[in-house]
C-alpha cells in the first residue's frame, strides 16, 4: 500500500505561481511514476505531468513551458511547481502514482482568479 498526501494549493492571482507537494509513504519502493491530475468543475481529470523513476518527464501540452514536476527521493516526495498562472489552471490537484496498481491522493484545490 502507498499513501500520498498533497498539499499546497491555494488562491492565486493570474501570473502567480504556486508549488504542490505529494509525500508518499508506505510501500514507496514499488512506485515506477507518479504523477500529478486536476479536475476542473465540469470537465473530466486530465494528465498535467509526469516523472518516472529514471527521472523522464512529460507534461500536458496546455502546461508546457509554465510547469515544472521533480521528484526528491530522499525524501519520498514529488512537487509541481506551477508558474504564470492562469484562470483555467483552477483546479482540484491529484497525486497519482503507479507501481503495481494505481493510488491517488485526496487532492488539493488551487484557484486562480483576481
Amino acid at each position: 500500500q502507498v499513501q500520498l498526501v498533497e498539499s499546497g494549493g491555494g488562491l492565486v492571482q493570474p501570473g502567480g505561481s504556486l508549488r504542490l507537494s505529494c509525500a508518499a509513504s508506505g510501500s514507496i519502493n514499488s512506485i515506477l511514476t507518479m504523477d500529478w491530475y486536476r479536475q476542473a468543475p465540469g470537465k473530466q481529470r486530465e494528465l498535467v505531468a509526469v516523472i518516472n523513476n529514471g527521472g523522464m518527464t512529460t507534461y500536458n501540452d496546455n502546461v508546457e513551458g509554465r510547469f515544472t514536476i521533480s521528484r526528491d527521493n530522499g525524501k519520498n516526495t514529488v512537487y509541481l511547481q506551477m508558474n504564470s498562472l492562469k484562470p483555467e489552471d483552477t483546479a482540484v490537484y491529484y497525486c497519482h502514482a503507479f507501481g503495481g496498481r494505481f493510488y491517488w491522493g485526496r487532492g488539493t484545490q488551487v484557484t486562480v482568479s483576481s
